[in-house]
């Protein structure tokens, strides 16, 4: 049909309007071809006559059923009105933010938090597909995110929009969706990590601007890389056009980079003190847009959060202050103050408070920086020239120095950030996610608008053959023939900024000019392209601008520093100085031969559509417009690689109110992101795309009954199609899908209306007839009632009179009397007659009742005794064969145990053999050290005589200093009567023995400060001495006290000496003694060996006598023979021969627990005698070091006793290491005694410990020879002799105090075995008594078993195990048998009630055996499964639910019954009885 039928009365149009864009009209009159006027009604009621042309028609507005739609391309007219109302009512009525056009999400900003994006929300978008539910940010996640893991296919989210429209918050919520639904197992964090790059990327990259509080200035593709398990595994970012001139400049109401008001907030915190900070309002570089806050934001909080992700990323705190450190520096360079000497000449002062704060901070040469900031080096082939700069160059110096370094800085950061979100994993597939720039013109666009929009052009490119290839495919796919679409391409926009002699090499060609400018620039661009490409203009009121025709708009760019910013270059002298800095970060910013950066998608090989021109020339790479062109060729080498998803971000309004929408802003959008483009495509071919089933259910209306009798719903759409639409251009049919022409649907929908209105008149004409004539005829029945009434009246008045009246009453009277006679006779008649059939009837119904009750209970009483007879004869005989059942199975069982217990005490005699030998060659050892004893007796006594000799001596140097301290003596007697009482009660208190000793030491030291005076200059040079040999002490308090703590020191070692030799020669007597014990240990290890081996054979011959005995008397067949077809049966019946089976279980696990505990207990004899004999020998190989040692010492005193000096000044060190040899000596006792208490694994820490203290012992050894080798005084040559003496004494007490600890071990391990033994014995007797029980049963069922041969003979053959071997692809059949298809009446008359509880159980059995946890936990899964659904579809039969109550019941007690551990009620947690009582009712 012609589109201008459409424009008929009623139906609505869109018109132009200045202030909504466009304002929605109704037809007031049919349109003819050739009116110059459309007669419109508007919403306000008034009338307009709209000129019109034939070809220029107004846009007709969609019908109400489309308004509101999900989809903009779901629409049947689209244009430009048409999505701009759908947008309009879903975001400022319905409240939704999120529309689909296409391929592409519309976002609109709602500059309000709403509740869309919890946990909960991702959730529900996980798995599901992308029409199913609401538009969404996470309904694309979830498309890519799940053609990802099905097409293992690269995907990319491109999120663009102008600033303040939402792209970095919408690339956050892709990206901690992705974090969400592909969450790791591992402990990495990874999808924490990634997360935690965006508030660091947002400080150091974000900005508040008129239009948004925080604007991304920059381009960010962050790649998530995904293992093969679909769960993330590390990330990737590249950024692209740093607005590095923020850094440096802010137009009103903007702010820097939010990192250095965060900064400056901090300022006051203790580690920034160093940094030199102040309020952002003092520094030039954060105070030019006028207000440095931000509301509703806490700078000083989100430099906290800053901190922490930087932590999370793993960047150490070092890090993170060198980062400060250099955004420090920034803002002080901002404020170095540069003064102009004259016209040509300015300075810098070098006392310059923030120039000195520069150069620290950096540490550089300030003087270097304040000479370079105001001159410049010019190079020539035969000179070097400084020249001098003005105020402004060195303005522009300093500001060019700044943005070098943040863009470094930025650059490193964004480095270090890839670096911690790296992965050592193999990447199988990724989502890359583009936050970039939208396309932007302002009133002045410069440079950075200029890359702004290249990129977009490029962008716009890839996303039109996209859609265009989507388009294709559809068709294909449907089989519609595929005809070429005019649609927009910018290639010749493109070709005109990067092609060979475009706009980028042009720029590139002058900026390689030493003198070029951007006047000359513009002037190349006015010769090349003015007048020769059309997309190119010079603007007619500017000689400074250029106009590019690009696909959203025009935009006329200032080329006013392009050539500065495309250079983006530093004086060499500033970056030397830089590159010279003793600060390693910023001296690496500086290298000429940088590290190459990490490698970004070195696997990708696919080529873009149309290949890009790439210069060869090495000076052009160093420009930031062909460094931008090659990171945006690698940008679209990536996305044509993988699947794209496009998100376009829209600002609603410039005031940033929620819900406000702006029809122009919005509009001026979506021309510029290419939303409308998208719509154009669509509008060209077949937009509207219906299925068949909702074709046929919306226009069945308009379908005649001759075709709504076909079958085929397919044939019927394509029937009405052709009566409807006459022109078979307008639509085509696919496999699935009618598509039509734009303007089909509406005009179908027109047709649908008009039908339904004509349905509408008729209904109405019929109802409202039919209510007239009810009212009529409604009307005229009361009409004739009211008539009838009247006509009575009349009546009665003419004909009745007085005679009447009375004669009537008469009548009246006479009738009532016979009437009554009559009906009581013919009453009593019937009643009697009643009563007569009444009484036989009950008569015969009583005396049948009673002959009834009386066979009843006659039936009950024979039925009584019947069943008691039947269940106690089945009783019987069940209890019969499950006895029998009971003791075959237990004498088979303990003659397997049998045999495996000889085969083990076999093993364990010859083991002990072994032993024995062993045992014999080790007390060949002790004999031999024993002589070795003797002969270490005998060198102690002459140890002993040259003691007493050199004490003599002593005594007599000692007298003369006697007299000068009685005080002293009375004092040392006490503290040796102190040290007697403390070593008798060393063992039990030797912690309260150390703190009195200290105590007592410092009293000593108090009480000699009396005789300090007399010995002060002795006590110097004994200081001097100390100090030279032992460096670590710094100061000594006084040195008479040191004098006399020595003295005090000598006595109580000389009274510790004869002490300790008193007990060294009674521990030599107690050798022998020891000896003795352990001979007396040996006797009764081979006693107790040889009993333990006499009952293993009294064992083996009883339990060898039983089981012939059951052989001989237990006849199976008999049993079998004597036990009927019925009583088999009855074993069936209510699951006694299961009960019977789990008594049977029951006992073999008692036997196998017994044989077990034996085991066990003959594992734990070895253990132990041969943890006895390792024992032994090592404390053997020690007793023999010991020996060795003491040797040892002995030459070494006799050796060293020429050449000792007086040890004065050396005795407290020496006490110290007494009181350390003594808290050894304890915590070796107090190891020893717990490793005789665990007596397994210990013995290894002992012997290391000894080793370890005679170590330790070696080394004071040897610094006292040091020490003594500087003395040579003879009066220290007695104390040298006396401490050697004492350590000997020392070790030779230890060591016996260890022997008499082996000793008591030994004892406490005999006692041991003994209690073992006992503990043997009792078992066997209790094992007779049991044996006797078994032999006492076995007689009294002797008679019983004779009939059961036949049951014998088949039970040997075959071995029953209680399970049932299934697969796992059987799992679903029996569930269907088991569960579903299974009746509980047949089950309880034919077979057990409790039997799918048992096979289900005996599966569980089996998968257990096999050891497969999936394979269990599958077939759980499907057997709830099962259950529950039964019970959902018989909740109603009370029979089903009692059935599968019961077996569920049944079922948990198996489980419980055959695990045996506590951990099953762990894991029947999740089928309590509670739960299943719960879901059955």
């Amino acid at each position: 049909m012609a589109v201008a039928e459409l424009y008929t009365q009623y139906n609505r149009v869109w018109i132009p309007d200045a202030d909504e864009v466009w304002k929605s009209a109704e037809i007031a009159k049919d349109y003819k071809v050739g009116d110059k006027v459309l007669h419109l009604l508007l919403e306000d009621g008034s009338e307009q006559d709209y000129s019109v042309d034939p070809e220029t028609l107004p846009p007709l507005r969609n019908p109400d059923i489309l308004v509101g739609e999900n989809d903009l391309t779901a629409l049947s007219y689209l244009h430009e009105p048409a999505v701009l109302h759908n947008l309009k009512i879903r975001f400022a009525e319905s409240k939704l933010i999120y529309t689909y056009s296409g391929i592409i999400l519309v976002a609109m900003n709602p500059y309000k938090e709403l509740p869309i994006y919890g946990n909960a929300i991702i959730h529900a978008y996980s798995g599901q597909n992308m029409g199913d539910m609401d538009p969404h940010i996470f309904a694309v996640a979830e498309e890519a995110y799940k053609q990802m893991a099905r097409n293992n296919k690269n995907q990319s989210i491109i999120v663009s929009g102008e600033s303040g429209a939402g792209k970095t918050v919408s690339a956050r919520y892709a990206m901690r969706y992705f974090a969400t639904v592909s969450k790791s197992s591992s402990n990495a964090h990874v999808e924490d990590k990634v997360l935690a790059s965006n508030p660091i990327t947002e400080a150091v990259g974000n900005a508040k601007t008129t239009r948004n509080d925080n604007s991304s200035r920059f381009g960010k593709y962050t790649e998530i890389s995904f293992d093969k398990r679909n769960q993330i595994i590390g990330a990737n970012m590249r950024t692209y056009l740093l607005e590095k001139s923020r850094v440096v400049f802010q137009s009103e109401n903007e702010r820097n980079y939010h990192i250095f008001y965060q900064l400056c907030a901090s300022a006051l915190q203790p580690e920034f003190k160093h940094l030199k900070l102040v309020s952002a309002e003092e520094f030039n570089y954060t105070k030019m847009g006028g207000n440095t806050i931000i509301e509703g934001v806490n700078d000083r909080a989100d430099m906290i959060e800053t901190q922490k992700t930087f932590t999370l990323l793993g960047l150490k705190e070092d890090f993170q202050m060198d980062v400060f450190r250099i955004l420090a520096a920034i803002l002080h360079l901002g404020n170095v103050q540069i003064t102009a000497m004259s016209n040509e000449r300015s300075s810098v002062s070098e006392d310059d408070r923030h120039l000195n704060i520069f150069c620290e901070l950096l540490n550089v040469d300030s003087s270097r920086v304040a000479q370079w900031l105001c001159n410049r080096k010019i190079i020539t082939t035969s000179e070097t020239v400084i020249k001098p700069m003005t105020r402004l160059q060195s303005l522009n110096a300093r500001d060019a120095l700044a943005k070098k370094i943040y863009s470094h800085l930025f650059d490193f950061i964004v480095e270090r950030i890839n670096r911690a979100l790296q992965f050592s994993g193999k990447k199988h597939t990724f989502i890359g996610v583009l936050d970039i720039y939208g396309f932007e013109t302002f009133e002045v666009n410069s440079f950075e608008q200029f890359c702004i929009n290249y990129a977009n052009e490029k962008l716009q490119q890839q996303f039109n053959l996209h859609v265009f290839k989507l388009e294709q495919e559809e068709y294909m796919k449907e089989g519609i023939p595929w005809t070429l679409i005019d649609f927009y391409d910018n290639q010749p926009v493109i070709d005109l900024i990067e092609a060979k002699m475009g706009i980028l090499e042009l720029l590139d060609e002058e900026c390689l000019l030493p003198h070029g400018t951007d006047e000359n620039l513009l002037q190349k661009l006015y010769n090349n392209f003015v007048n020769k490409n059309v997309l190119f203009e010079k603007p007619r009121m500017s000689n400074t601008s250029f106009i590019i025709q690009h696909f959203a708009d025009k935009v006329e760019y200032k080329c006013e520093g392009f050539l500065e910013k495309n250079r983006d270059t530093v004086y060499e002298v500033l970056v030397e100085i830089l590159r010279t800095s003793k600060f390693p970060l910023c001296a690496s910013f500086f290298q000429e031969n940088p590290g190459p950066p990490p490698p970004f998608n070195s696997s990708i090989t696919v080529k873009s559509a149309k290949q890009v021109v790439k210069p060869n020339n090495k000076n052009f790479r160093t420009t930031v417009g062909n460094k931008f062109r090659s990171s945006l060729y690698l940008l679209m080498e990536t996305l044509n690689a993988t699947t794209p998803h496009y998100v376009r971000c829209i600002k609603p309004n410039d005031e940033k109110l929620p819900f406000e929408f702006d029809s122009k802003r919005i509009v001026q959008q979506l021309r510029a992101c290419g939303v409308l483009e998208t719509i154009r495509i669509s509008a060209q071919s077949y937009p509207s795309r219906w299925t068949y089933i909702e074709f046929y259910s919306r226009y069945g209306v308009l379908m005649t009954q001759q075709e709504l009798a076909f079958s085929d719903k397919k044939e019927v759409c394509k029937v009405v199609l052709h009566r409807l639409i006459q022109d078979s251009n307008q639509y085509q049919f696919g496999k699935t899908k009618i598509f039509f022409r734009a303007g089909q649907v509406a005009y179908l929908e027109k047709l649908r209306l008009d039908k339904l209105r004509q349905g509408c008149i008729i209904i109405q004409k019929h109802i409202r007839g039919w209510l007239q004539r009810k009212k009529f005829l409604r009307q005229r029945k009361a009409a004739v009632t009211i008539q009838q009434y009247f006509r009575g009246q009349q009546t009665v008045r003419k004909a009745i009179s007085a005679t009447a009246l009375k004669e009537a009453w008469a009548a009246i009277i006479l009738q009532k009397h016979c009437r009554g006679y009559l009906v009581r006779n013919l009453y009593q008649l019937i009643r009697v007659a009643t009563i007569t059939i009444q009484a036989y009837t009950r008569g015969f119904l009583a005396r049948k009742k009673y002959q009834k009750m009386l066979k009843e209970h006659k039936a009950i009483i024979l039925q009584k005794y019947a069943r008691a007879w039947l269940a106690r004869r089945r009783f019987q005989n069940i209890r019969r064969f499950v006895l029998n059942i009971q003791l075959s199975y237990r004498v088979q069982r303990l003659q397997k145990k049998l045999e495996d217990q000889n085969k083990e005490n076999h093993g364990l005699v010859e083991k002990l053999t072994s032993l024995a030998t062993t045992h014999a060659s080790d007390m060949e050892k002790i004999q031999k050290l024993e002589s070795e004893l003797e002969k270490l007796a005998f060198q102690k006594r002459t140890c002993e005589e040259k003691g007493k000799k050199h004490k003599e001596v002593m005594e007599e140097k000692l007298a003369n200093l006697q007299t000068y301290n009685k005080e002293l003596e009375m004092q040392k007697e006490k503290i040796e009567k102190k040290l007697q009482e403390k070593t008798e009660e060393m063992k039990d208190k030797m912690e309260d023995l150390t703190k009195q000793l200290f105590d007592d030491v410092q009293k000593e030291e108090r009480q000699r400060i009396l005789l300090e005076k007399s010995f002060e200059l002795k006590e110097q040079d004994y200081d001097k001495q100390i100090h030279s040999l032992k460096g670590e002490i710094k100061t000594l308090k006084e040195e008479k006290l040191q004098l006399q703590h020595q003295m005090e020191e000598e006595q109580i070692i000389s009274n510790g000496l004869k002490g300790e030799v008193a007990q060294l020669t009674k521990q030599t007597k107690m050798i022998s003694e020891f000896q003795k014990e352990i001979e007396l240990l040996q006797t009764q290890k081979i006693d107790a060996e040889k009993h333990v081996q006499s009952q293993k054979r009294e064992m083996r011959e009883k339990m060898s006598e039983i089981t012939k005995q059951l052989l001989e008397s237990y006849d199976i067949e008999d049993v079998r023979s004597r036990l009927s077809v019925e009583d088999l049966e009855h074993l069936n019946e209510d699951g006694e021969l299961w009960f019977a089976y789990e008594g049977l279980k029951k006992a073999t696990r008692v036997l196998e627990s017994h044989f077990q505990s034996q085991k066990e207990n003959y594992e734990k004899e070895i253990e132990a005698l041969n943890f006895k004999v390792e024992h032994l020998s090592q404390e053997i190989n020690h007793l023999q070091k010991l020996f060795r040692e003491e040797n040892d010492i002995n030459d070494s005193i006799r050796h060293e006793v020429t050449r000792l000096t007086s040890e004065n000044m050396m005795i407290p060190d020496f006490k110290q290491q007494i009181s350390e040899l003594e808290k050894q000596k304890q915590d070796l006792e107090i190891r020893l005694t717990e490793q005789t208490e665990k007596m397994k694994g210990k013995i290894e820490e002992l012997s290391s410990q000894l080793h370890r203290n005679m170590e330790e012992e070696g080394i004071q050894r040897r610094t006292m020879e040091v020490q003594n080798e500087i003395h040579i005084k003879e009066k220290e040559k007695l104390i040298g002799t006396i401490r050697e003496v004492q350590d000997a004494n020392d070790h030779l007490k230890k060591k016996f105090e260890t022997e008499s600890e082996v000793k008591s071990s030994f004892k406490q391990e005999a006692s041991r075995l003994n209690m073992e033994n006992r503990d043997l014995e009792e078992e066997l007797d209790m094992k007779d008594r049991m044996i006797k029980k078994l032999q006492d049963q076995i007689k009294t069922l002797t008679k019983t078993i004779e009939k059961a041969n036949e049951v014998h003979s088949s039970l040997e053959t075959k071995e029953y195990v209680g399970m049932v071997e299934y697969k796992k692809e059987d799992e679903a059949k029996l569930v269907q048998n088991l569960i579903l298809d299974l009746k509980p009446r047949g089950v309880v008359v034919n077979m057990i009630p409790g039997l799918p509880a048992h096979i289900l159980f005996m599966c569980v059995r089996y998968a257990d055996s096999l050891n497969d946890a999936s394979m269990l936990k599958s077939f759980m899964n499907i057997t709830i499964n099962g259950i529950k659904q039964v019970i959902k579809e018989h909740y109603e039969d009370f029979e089903m639910l009692s059935f599968w109550l019961s077996n569920t019941c049944h079922f948990l007690n198996c489980l419980k019954q055959y695990s045996g551990e506590e951990s099953i009620d762990r894991f029947l947690v999740m089928w309590p009885y509670g739960y299943i009582i719960n879901l059955f009712l």
